[in-house]
């Protein structure tokens, strides 16, 4: 049996795309296409089922797969240590969301780039991340929504704390510091939502998580980057719902002040999530544990 077909077959196998398996292997995807059908006619019978988004192994194809797949990496292996100067850069793509892929995913990605990593990132909403990382566009992606696509696998990341914030004059408009926790949500019925969706996702999940209740605001302004949001608090243009890690600066600063401080503040989760069987592949099991041991110190 050829072990260029095998290899391809074992490419498709952990990226579940002929596409991102052809661009991993430096191939056209009809090629991959042609070299599986091929492989598939030797064996006598199917190794992959077609799905609208990527592909899944069938019984024989996972067999076959982890039968050869260790053989495989290991010939690998050989050819990478006699091969260090054309092995040096890979190139693993990303998809998140603008601010945590900015301040977080990237610094502890760096490192990883100045030994040779090369890193591609796309700048995505979760359903996008997970489609894009379905179809075998990205090798990871980071969001907020744990996948329900079989073929993609899920770690929690990081729970990201959210703070209630608005600018000090606004907060001696509503009656100053007590205001909030005296009164309750009430006194913000008139200040000014600044958010980088039109559905107020963290206001809303503030209001029901602290409040116990529903959040009757329209965003006066929508910005789709929380460090813009940010910058708008601190221009006093009204009150946003804010990670703390971007918004711990101004904090200290007192260009923006905490409205309430609840003994439970709500809690944000992101899951890095990549196709099933991928890990195998040195790059994306680099940068995976990369950012898992990153996580820990943020």
């Amino acid at each position: 049996m050829d072990l260029a077909l095998l290899r391809t077959f074992v490419t498709v196998h952990r990226a579940g795309s002929f596409t991102r398996a052809a661009q991993l292997l430096g191939l056209s995807q009809p090629a991959v296409t042609g070299q599986i059908r091929t492989l598939e006619r030797q064996v006598g019978r199917p190794l992959f089922l077609r799905l609208p988004r990527g592909v899944a192994p069938t019984t024989i194809g996972d067999e076959l797969a982890h039968k050869v797949a260790p053989h495989l990496d290991a010939l690998l292996h050989i050819a990478e240590h006699e091969l260090d100067v054309e092995s040096a850069s890979r190139t693993l793509h990303l998809a998140g969301p603008p601010t945590f892929t900015a301040l977080r995913a990237l610094p502890a990605l760096a490192p990883l780039a100045a030994d040779g990593l090369d890193l591609r990132i796309s700048i995505t909403r979760d359903d996008e991340g997970l489609n894009g990382l379905a179809a075998g566009h990205h090798d990871l992606a980071i969001g907020t929504v744990r996948p329900r696509d079989r073929l993609l696998t899920a770690t929690p990341l990081w729970d990201e704390e959210q703070v209630l914030v608005a600018s000090p004059a606004w907060r001696e408009r509503i009656g100053g510091p007590q205001a909030v926790p005296t009164h309750g949500p009430s006194v913000l019925d008139d200040v000014p939502v600044i958010a980088y969706d039109e559905s107020l996702p963290l206001l809303t999940h503030y209001w029901s998580a602290v409040f116990d209740t529903r959040t009757t605001h329209v965003p006066a302004i929508v910005v789709p980057d929380l460090r813009a949001v940010l910058e708008c608090v601190i221009a006093e243009a009204g009150m946003a719902v804010l990670p703390r890690y971007l918004c711990c600066d101004a904090l200290a600063d007192g260009q923006v002040v905490a409205l309430l401080d609840p003994p439970l503040p709500p809690l944000r989760t992101y899951f890095l999530s990549v196709r099933a069987g991928t890990l195998a592949l040195p790059n994306v099991a680099r940068a995976h544990d990369h950012l898992l041991q990153a996580a820990a110190a943020w």
